[in-house]
């Protein structure tokens, strides 16, 4: 099918179609439901597959771009519907296309109640995340980024556990504090510069000066940071994701998280390249102690899930770090490895809330020898640990490899310190499948257990295909990326060139008149 029907806007909004849909059923059509979510997000995984392997990442250009007016802010500032794809977003968005039938066909295993708002909020958080990494209009951008924030709220606050309350007002608060922080840096700044094309305010932004950038820089990285999160933010993380039903985890750990390393890149270091360069070794440094901190705070966890939600502080640690190497090295990793954690991390979820739908407890001295009663879930249990711990051939490693080589060039000592977290990433998770599936069968509640069925097997089949591909041949993700990261290694290298540039040279007459 030719790429000039698969428009963005059809990408984009076929989830919210599928929602309208699903609210017109009868609340009692659960079947029905499930269905339309399905094929919804199958159409969305099926176009979004089409545009990514027909993008061009040799060259930086936005492709298949789209733009309408929208309206006119006090000013005189056009504000326009503005969508398209560049190498910065064309991993992401095929990610949270192909996560979405997954993600779907996951919940029929534990969403039981009120599956028709829960579908509905699932397919508008889509629309949400996809709108985010496609929005080339601040204000645009700024509508999808809080229109992603509210299905969430719902899905952790109605489907969660326990403590779902706690855990989601302490989400909302967080993340809404840092939004409204970069609201106002977003108003300053189209203001000045008279548009809210993100496009031209990178290049505006970029030519103003290193002070203006570094308050602009800190408004908008807080929002991104909270996001992501990056220490110190990171407390509300292990709660959201422990009262999540496994599909939220699934969805926040594969792309929400996702949208705030989007943002570091795409506003933080493209936009403010000057501010970027100033504020690196505190970036560096917050990634490289989120990567040792988080990776010692999964090993004192007893719950398995909350195991996992610590092992993303640490994951995403690697991220930030090579995001603010800023090296083409260590951009290209941290990209990929976005991919590859949304993938790894995604499937550990889903595993943990297979395995919790069976037995009803995360707690670890609950299992031990499940291999021997669920080989199955076993088999992915392994898999999913050797490629979240970076094991050569699966996709992990090419990611943290080329984050690690990127900043040994900006840092040898933080590379150094980063190394000792691809060991502790090993030992925690290692030691957790040990508990979990090796050893005799202690309790006798896990005798019976029922292994895997068709439908769970089938919906992990993806995943497990995408990490063994870019394990083996990760240029054909990278090569997408390539025109688009060269461009901001360039803006880089500018601002790095006009710093140099702006300190004073003494000349050596100077010096001796002085010394007289």
């Amino acid at each position: 099918m030719p790429t000039n029907v698969l428009t963005l806007t059809v990408l984009v909004f076929l989830p919210l179609v599928g929602a309208l849909l699903i609210a017109a059923t009868p609340s009692k059509a659960v079947g029905l439901q499930r269905g339309i979510a399905l094929v919804a997000t199958l159409a969305v995984a099926w176009v979004g597959m089409l545009l990514c392997l027909d993008f061009d990442g040799s060259t930086a250009a936005v492709q298949f771009g789209q733009t309408a007016p929208w309206f006119t802010l006090p000013g005189g500032v056009d504000v326009h519907y503005r969508l398209g794809m560049d190498g910065i977003s064309v991993l992401l968005v095929g990610l949270t296309s192909i996560l979405g039938p997954i993600v779907v066909l996951s919940t029929w295993g534990h969403i039981h109640e009120r599956v028709k708002e829960f579908m509905i909020w699932l397919l508008v958080m889509q629309t949400g995340m996809l709108g985010v990494f496609l929005s080339l209009d601040l204000i645009l951008f700024y509508v999808f980024w809080e229109t992603s924030l509210i299905p969430l709220y719902f899905i952790l606050g109605i489907w969660g556990g326990e403590r779902r309350l706690y855990a989601t007002i302490k989400f909302f608060l967080y993340t809404v504090a840092g939004s409204l922080v970069m609201l106002i840096a977003a108003i300053w700044l189209i203001w000045t510069a008279g548009t809210a094309d993100v496009m031209k305010l990178i290049d505006v932004a970029g030519a103003m000066p290193v002070d203006t950038q570094l308050w602009l820089f800190a408004a908008f990285a807080l929002a991104f940071a909270i996001k992501v999160p990056v220490m110190p933010f990171h407390t509300w993380l292990p709660d959201a994701h422990t009262e999540a039903p496994t599909s939220g985890s699934v969805i926040l750990a594969g792309v929400l998280l996702k949208m705030g390393t989007y943002g570091l890149l795409r506003f933080g270091i493209a936009m403010f390249p000057g501010a970027a360069l100033q504020a690196a070794p505190w970036m560096m440094a917050l990634g490289v102690i989120g990567i040792v901190y988080g990776a010692f705070l999964a090993m004192a966890q007893t719950d398995v899930k909350r195991l996992i939600a610590c092992s993303s502080v640490s994951h995403l640690g690697y991220v930030v770090l090579g995001l603010f190497a800023l090296t083409e090295a260590g951009l290209r990793g941290s990209l990929l490895q976005m991919v590859n954690h949304g993938l790894s991390t995604g499937l550990l979820f889903l595993l943990i809330g297979m395995i919790y739908e069976r037995r009803h407890t995360r707690a670890l001295d609950q299992y031990g020898g499940i291999a021997s009663v669920m080989p199955f879930f076993a088999l992915f249990l392994v898999f999913a640990v050797l490629s979240s711990v970076g094991l050569p051939g699966l996709n992990g490693f090419v990611g943290e490899y080329l984050i690690l080589l990127g900043t040994w060039q900006a840092s040898p000592w933080l590379a150094a310190i980063a190394v000792t977290g691809v060991i502790f990433g090993a030992v925690y998770l290692l030691m957790a499948t040990r508990k979990m599936l090796f050893g005799p069968v202690v309790h006798s509640e896990n005798r019976s257990l029922s292994d895997l069925n068709g439908r769970e097997i089938g919906l992990m089949l993806p995943i497990v295909a995408l990490c063994v591909w870019i394990g083996v041949q990760p240029n054909a993700f990278l090569d997408r990326t390539d025109g688009s990261l060269r461009d901001v290694v360039s803006r880089i290298e500018r601002a790095r060139s006009a710093r140099t540039a702006s300190v004073e040279i003494v000349p050596v007459h100077r010096l001796e008149i002085e010394a007289r």
